[in-house]
């Protein structure tokens, strides 16, 4: 057998029966070999893009983590230590390469329903199409871990995407994988920035791949076109002024962000949809990522009388879902104020009245007070009487004062 050959060269120890021996102290050749049998065999692992890197830690990242968390630009949805983000050491013992793992996604909605009045629809973000991203790419990276473990039983092996404590970015920028763009996604060559990335940690010492070359040149066009100014410089967001972050967070939403959101319900795409780079692409050749329009552009008034039980069962299998119900509403609410949809009211003046929420009551009262008229006016005005709450107080205040 061929890859009995390869571990020929190794020191063989921990034969087990009916597979090859252990090449964890085998020949640069030996891992070549397997290498180049993990490249083969992407397509039937379900894998369209992977690079090897070294596991060494991302001193320059480092820098860069320190200085946005001195000016207050994360998110708060990041890993606390900073160490484990740049360190692959201390996430497995023994760390000697990282794979970075790339799954293509379509970018194109076919037959995408449109907006009527009465009938508006919000829109959710590509990351947010078909099934959960992070259990297809945990998937992928199953299949990944199984066919190398066949080959290196006693191999160690760490894989995460997204929500693991290393940068998906860095790994895969370091593996060749794509470049860093200015818009702070990694842009393929053949994919462009329309990649869901993960990464795998082993004590295996691949040969590294090389870093491919930034092709952006000097077009600012993701930057320009960002909606809320939230690059601070190319390669630099301030993750809270991001609307992706915005519309994921439960709280109010500031007013200045508000009308810049518009109808998204989850997440935003411009600075990808701006990029040269991505022009003319999207990739449906995974199943579980292709969406079902209705879901991914849905009507805005069916989502405000969502139980926590309905609201599973529409959107529980893709990436939206993790945050739950409640940005959602609260989004989808703001949305009919963006779209002066007159056949909301009757609806936000029950979410004024009952909902317990005072991030929805409040965002209700600012959508009343965009749709305007004499209903809009008298709701806010019931509403002022019994509403305790201070900050949803203030939303009705100047609700009404720009309907005088």
């Amino acid at each position: 057998m061929e890859q009995d050959a390869c571990c020929e060269e190794a020191t063989l120890t921990d034969s087990l029966p009916g597979r090859p021996a252990s090449c964890l102290s085998g020949s640069s050749s030996c891992w070549q070999k397997l290498k180049r049998e993990i490249i083969e065999a992407l397509p039937e692992l379900g894998i369209d893009k992977l690079g090897f890197a070294s596991a060494d830690p991302f001193l320059e990242l480092k820098d860069r983590l320190l200085r946005q968390r001195a000016e207050g630009r994360e998110s708060g949805f990041e890993e606390p230590d900073i160490d484990k983000r740049v360190t692959p050491g201390l996430l497995l013992p023994g760390a000697r390469s990282i794979l970075s793992v790339a799954v293509a996604y379509p970018s194109r909605l076919p037959s995408p329903p449109r907006s009527e009045p009465g009938a508006y629809r919000g829109i959710f973000a590509r990351s947010a199409w078909g099934q959960d991203y992070h259990l297809v790419l945990k998937n992928r990276m199953d299949r990944l871990a199984a066919f190398i473990r066949e080959r290196v039983p006693d191999v160690r092996l760490e894989s995460m995407t997204d929500t693991g404590a290393l940068s998906d970015r860095a790994a895969a920028e370091r593996a060749g994988v794509g470049w860093s763009g200015k818009n702070c996604s990694i842009i393929t060559p053949e994919f462009g920035s329309w990649v869901y990335l993960g990464e795998m940690i082993t004590n295996i010492p691949f040969q590294p791949d090389r870093p491919i070359e930034d092709s952006c040149g000097d077009c600012t066009l993701c930057m320009d076109a960002c909606p809320t100014s939230a690059f601070v410089g190319p390669g630099q967001l301030d993750a809270k002024r991001c609307i992706s972050y915005l519309t994921q967070t439960k709280e109010l939403i500031p007013v200045e962000f508000r009308e810049k959101i518009g109808n998204r319900l989850y997440g935003c795409d411009t600075c990808q949809q701006v990029c040269p780079h991505n022009k003319g692409k999207s990739f449906s050749r995974h199943p579980e990522l292709v969406p079902d329009p209705e879901q991914v552009k849905p009507l805005l008034l069916p989502i405000l009388a969502m139980s926590n039980k309905q609201f599973k069962a529409v959107f529980g299998r893709n990436a939206a879902a993790w945050r739950g119900r409640r940005p959602v509403q609260r989004n989808a609410v703001q949305a009919l104020g963006i779209f002066r949809d007159m056949a909301a009211l009757p609806r936000l003046r029950e979410i004024m009245n009952t909902d317990e929420r005072s991030e929805l009551r409040a965002t209700a009262a600012w959508s009343m007070g965009r749709i305007g008229g004499p209903e809009a006016q008298e709701a806010l005005l019931a509403a002022a009487v019994q509403e305790k709450d201070e900050e949803v107080m203030a939303e009705i205040r100047r609700a009404l004062e720009g309907l005088e």
